[in-house]
């Protein structure tokens, strides 16, 4: 892998290699765009076939963050971490303390939280070295589980969608088919069923759909089918990449919106749904509630505030369907216009105050 042509290619800033032979830790920090702040990404145990492929996701995965927080009016950056490790197997204490040593020695430029196989535990080892990480235990000062906050910013963003798509953001008498029905998806449903909504349900696991036809009256549907049905709206909670060549011809609905990550199996399938008039909201700024919830500790954890923040994804949601008539595009590339206009207005602004290749403070050269 041309690691620098790859950096260069998407603009990198840093690639960081951790390793702690005591430990067995070994680390991948990357680093994508801090221009609106330091960079705040999860931290993802995974058994990396190689190490080839953790650099890739890492640099990926921080590329995708930059965006989400750009999107969401964070003042962060991206970035993220992979440990390469079974998450089952090799966790040990000394390995994210060691871990937390060396998010410390950045002094700042990059903060962690949990991800894909890594806790709340495996935060608090880490906030034992380190004050740059979130998602860490409630006693310290977190913001807790995060999925009822996601939740929330699911529905307000698909509430926006829904008045694109029928001229109201009400949702009663709509029906809604729901495809997992884990905890951000539950607490999803409550919402919608309180607004008057018709739920149907499709899982794998069979207890998660029993609490939620018990709870709220919904059908339960094969997995194979959520995608057929008549409904106003589809929302994705589950796995990623289900929109696609297969399911795209199966759709009814005139609304997509829902918590799961990289839901478009290929940009051609974003521009798919466009063509059929399905409005869609982007994953990554719908499902950004957990990452403004977590980031809200940073300013010392205020749930009121976070709340109000996380009502704003129905303005962002609103602004994208905005960007995607006025210049013509799809709604997953408005969002990405969308975070790349901010930062581009941010590096403006800062380059202000840079003349000559000098500082410049209260208009005197430094």
């Amino acid at each position: 892998m041309e690691i620098f042509k790859y950096m260069e290619s998407y603009d990198y800033e840093q690639l960081v290699f951790c390793q702690d032979k005591n430990s067995g830790l070994k680390a991948i920090i990357a680093i994508h765009d801090t221009t609106l702040g330091p960079a705040l990404g999860g931290t993802r145990m995974w058994n990396y076939a190689t190490e080839e492929e953790a650099i890739e996701d890492a640099l990926r995965l921080a590329k995708g963050m930059t965006y989400k927080n750009a999107a969401a009016g964070l003042n962060l950056g991206g970035g993220k971490t992979v440990i390469i490790g079974d998450p089952l197997k090799d966790k040990n204490e000394e390995m994210f303390r060691a871990f937390g040593r060396f998010i410390q020695g950045l002094n700042g430029r990059y903060i962690t939280a949990e991800d894909v196989g890594t806790t709340v535990a495996d935060m608090d080892l880490i906030h034992e070295e380190t004050d740059y990480v979130t998602g860490i235990s409630e006693a310290f000062g977190s913001s807790g589980n995060p999925s009822p906050v996601t939740a929330y910013g699911v529905y307000v963003g698909m509430k926006a969608a829904a008045k694109e798509a029928f001229g109201t953001d009400s949702l009663e008498g709509k029906t809604i088919a729901v495809q997992g029905v884990g905890n951000v998806a539950y607490t999803l449903c409550e919402y919608l069923h309180k607004e008057g909504a018709k739920l149907i349900v499709a899982d794998i696991n069979q207890a998660s759909v029993d609490r939620a036809v018990k709870a709220f009256g919904a059908v339960q549907v094969d997995v194979f089918d959520i995608y057929s049905q008549e409904a106003d709206i589809f929302a994705p909670c589950a796995l990623g990449a289900i929109i696609n060549d297969t399911t795209i011809p199966q759709l009814k609905v005139k609304v997509i919106a829902g918590s799961a990550n990289n839901q478009l199996k290929e940009s051609k399938h974003g521009d798919l749904i466009h063509a059929m008039g399905i409005a869609y909201a982007p994953d990554y700024v719908i499902n950004s509630g957990g990452v403004i919830n977590v980031a809200d500790e940073l300013n010392g954890y205020n749930h009121d505030r976070a709340m109000n923040r996380v009502a704003g994804i129905y303005d962002k949601i609103e602004k994208i369907f905005d960007i995607s008539k006025r210049d013509g595009v799809p709604t997953y590339v408005a969002a990405d216009r969308l975070a790349e206009e901010r930062i581009a207005r941010v590096s403006k602004s800062r380059s202000q105050f840079l003349q000559n290749g000098k500082h410049i403070l209260n208009g005197r050269s430094i």
